[in-house]
């Protein structure tokens, strides 16, 4: 049934429940709008109740009202729900933190394991006790003495230079040949502080200190890796060292093998014992060891100046 009357004849009620109405159907169509979008969750259109009427003016400046059925019209079909990709971005985010914090958790307890066996092994190289390495110098008093060797085949070390507790471990050898001179072998040495010029001849017996400064046979060649023994008299032989105990620290040591020459620079400057042959072990940096006997005329000790190889 139609409503004839002229706009300005409704009441203010009907104007309200007519707006009321195009509200609710505004409201429903944008939300089957963002439910096709997947934006919202999609959700059924709120019923109209019964009695609403739907307006709709002529062109008189009047109105006409239809009356809204209470079903459904028939065969209309509701809009189909798009994927929410929203939600799916979310789970996956989700997912990979979850990756995330389980790598990191992996990590933690990897480390903690591997500091935890770290430790174990430092505690036991701590126990375990290190054993003392053999040394490869095998003499039992140091080169250069001052007095002549006595016993058979004069080869043997003057006896009162040896403390009596090691006197049993010197025993006679036969007098060997000097050794030829090595092509990477020293051959001669200058300390230009104290004013050393001498050749250099191969081992540091009596008889090879009587024609120079002695190589301790087996000790490194000037510019190798090791620890290069050269020994000399203070007060016989031309007393090639005997101010040896003027040099000072970085004073510098040549050593000449053949035509090549090789600085040292002095670090070191000791007095010891004659049975500290300790000075004499191979080391792991280029070294020369200069001894000679101390102190002058008295000769009980050994002086020792140790030089390090410099580019």
């Amino acid at each position: 049934m139609s409503d004839r009357r002229p706009v300005d004849q409704v009441s203010t009620q009907e104007l309200e429940r007519i707006l009321a109405i195009r509200k609710r159907e505004e409201r429903a169509r944008r939300l089957r709008r963002l439910a096709v979008q997947g934006r919202v969750a999609p959700v059924d259109p709120p019923e109209p109740e019964a009695g609403d009427a739907l307006p709709a003016f002529d062109g008189g400046g009047r109105y006409r009202s239809v009356e809204v059925a209470q079903e459904e019209t028939p065969g209309l079909k509701r809009p189909r729900s798009g994927i929410a990709w929203g939600w799916v971005f979310n789970k996956f985010l989700l997912i990979v933190e979850l990756v995330a914090l389980g790598g990191l958790v992996y990590v933690l307890l990897s480390s903690f394991l591997s500091l935890r066996e770290l430790n174990q092994a430092v505690n036991q190289a701590r126990v375990t006790p290190t054993p003392t390495p053999k040394p490869l110098i095998d003499v039992v008093v140091l080169p250069s003495g001052h007095r002549p060797p006595s016993g058979p085949g004069a080869a043997e070390p003057n006896p009162e230079e040896i403390p009596a507790h090691l006197r049993g471990l010197v025993q006679a050898v036969t007098p060997q040949p000097l050794p030829t001179q090595g092509p990477e072998q020293p051959t001669r040495i200058v300390v230009k502080s104290i004013g050393v010029d001498a050749p250099v001849v191969q081992g540091d017996g009596w008889e090879q200190l009587k024609k120079g400064v002695g190589h301790h046979l087996g000790t490194a060649n000037p510019g190798e890796r090791g620890n290069m023994v050269l020994s000399a008299h203070n007060d016989v032989f031309g007393e090639i060292f005997r101010r040896l105990e003027q040099v000072e620290l970085k004073d510098e040591i040549l050593v000449y093998s053949g035509s090549r020459v090789f600085r040292y620079v002095v670090t070191q400057k000791r007095v010891i014992e004659p049975t500290e042959v300790s000075v004499m072990y191979p080391t792991s940096d280029p070294t020369t060891t200069l001894i000679t006997c101390y102190p002058y005329l008295v000769d009980n000790k050994r002086l020792v100046v140790i030089a390090e190889l410099q580019p």
